[in-house]
């Protein structure tokens, strides 16, 4: 486990451009089966989370499409919450920082940390942009 101090600024980035977060496993499995569009950002203290994960995330709520619920995670911090979200993300194997989109309770697209790493936050908004503007 992460200590507070040091994750407080790495969750603030997403939770001041509105996304909530879950700490339970109750906490996902509400969110994850009501009717809609939720997308789950599992943060993460990794150095692509903060050059790359948290700013797409954060520019991709700038579109006009949005999912219902904008939620995060924390990996090494939120293991129950974490570990419900990876759940739901199978055959997915865990990776942090990683990226998903659910509708209707079901997984609909999903971004593994290997499609972070070296890519630019840009390019990265734009994949999820796309998800968002067809499955919003």
């Amino acid at each position: 486990m992460y200590p507070e101090e040091l994750v407080a600024p790495m969750k603030q980035d997403l939770t001041s451009r509105g996304y909530k977060e879950l700490f339970t496993a109750d906490d996902v499995d509400n969110v994850l089966n009501e009717d809609g569009t939720t997308f789950v950002v599992i943060n993460s203290v990794c150095g692509c989370a903060a050059a790359n994960a948290r700013p797409a995330a954060i520019e991709a709520t700038a579109n006009d499409k949005l999912p219902d619920n904008l939620v995060t995670v924390f990996a090494g911090v939120d293991k129950e919450a974490v570990d419900q979200v990876r759940k739901y993300c199978l055959p997915y194997p865990p990776s942090s920082p990683s990226m998903a989109l659910f509708k209707d309770g079901t997984l609909v697209h999903f971004i593994e940390r290997h499609h972070i790493e070296g890519r630019p936050a840009e390019m990265i908004a734009e994949n999820i942009i796309a998800a968002f503007n067809e499955y919003c």
